[in-house]
């Protein structure tokens, strides 16, 4: 089952884009990642499907409700984190989450009180004392303190330190175990490839690709080091399936997609000091990506 499914969704601003025919689905139970660069279009499309700005064009549905006629209804099991967070300054953290809390018309304090202990967030606090970090720390604890089936993410880690966004990471797991699914943007690959079991791939408005991360990293590339004994000459390996092939004095390294024999074949005929072979990451995938596109 879908818990999120996008037809050809448009939002023009004026005669600016925004995005065009955007089209993906989202299965109940997934951690999907929305990757592309900043200004790609990934806060438009979330902003959309959220109703908080109106598609100019096309249809998406969340939980099989209309996303524009079931807004209202849609919202109360959504969790949502804006990429930037704003709030009232002069509220304490406990009086604001309380707040929140109570649109949703349960009793959420037993929930808060063990997010803000794992997020080690101060509740007694000021907003206006927050560090930025802290900031996301009580929007992330907004965004789940009444256990949403969908959790929907908008560059989520800016301003969290790396033991935090490690911890953050873990919650979201175990909330993806207790059924949650989740949509997850970045322009961060290596998260996306911690977390993600699929990914759309957004570049200036549009749609580049929805693969599985398993495909997109296997898809039998190889990045490939070598430092050979003797000059290499480049032509040596301009083989079908090389891409990004770089010599610098006596090391040569490239992409390679196809049969791996035929490249060993290749390197054999080197005097070889030393030899990598290793995945690439998504970083080196995603701009072959965009370089195939253009």
């Amino acid at each position: 089952m879908n818990v999120i499914e996008i037809n050809n969704l448009t939002k023009m601003y004026g005669k600016s884009r925004g995005i065009t025919d955007i089209s993906f689905n989202v299965e109940e139970g997934e951690i999907f990642g929305f990757i592309g660069p900043n200004g790609a279009g990934k806060s438009t499309t979330i902003r959309t499907l959220l109703s908080l700005i109106y598609p100019t064009s096309g249809i998406a549905k969340i939980f099989g409700k209309d996303i524009v006629k079931d807004a209202p209804e849609i919202k109360k099991q959504i969790g949502y984190l804006p990429s930037e967070v704003f709030y009232y300054d002069n509220m304490k953290v406990m009086d604001l989450l309380k707040y929140s809390a109570s649109f949703y018309k349960k009793d959420c304090s037993k929930r808060i009180k063990e997010l803000a202990e794992i997020l080690d967030l101060d509740l007694t606090k000021k907003i206006d004392d927050l560090s930025l970090g802290n900031k996301k720390k009580v929007g992330i604890v907004q965004g789940l303190l009444h256990e949403p089936k969908l959790i929907i993410l908008d560059e989520p880690t800016s301003g969290l330190d790396p033991l935090m966004q490690q911890k953050f990471f873990h919650l979201l797991e175990e909330e993806n175990k207790k059924g949650a699914t989740i949509l997850f943007s970045s322009h961060i690959l290596s998260e996306v490839q911690r977390l993600c079991n699929r990914v759309a791939i957004i570049k200036e408005g549009k749609l580049v690709t929805v693969e599985k991360i398993s495909t997109l990293q296997e898809n039998n590339y190889k990045k490939i080091k070598i430092d050979s004994r003797t000059v290499l000459a480049p032509e040596h390996f301009q083989v079908d399936g090389v891409t990004k092939l770089e010599i610098k004095g006596n090391t040569i390294s490239f992409l390679f997609k196809g049969n791996i024999n035929n490249i060993l074949r290749k390197i054999t005929e080197v005097e070889i000091a030393n030899l990598w072979i290793e995945e690439p990451d998504l970083e080196e995938i995603f701009m072959h990506y965009y370089e195939k596109e253009e």
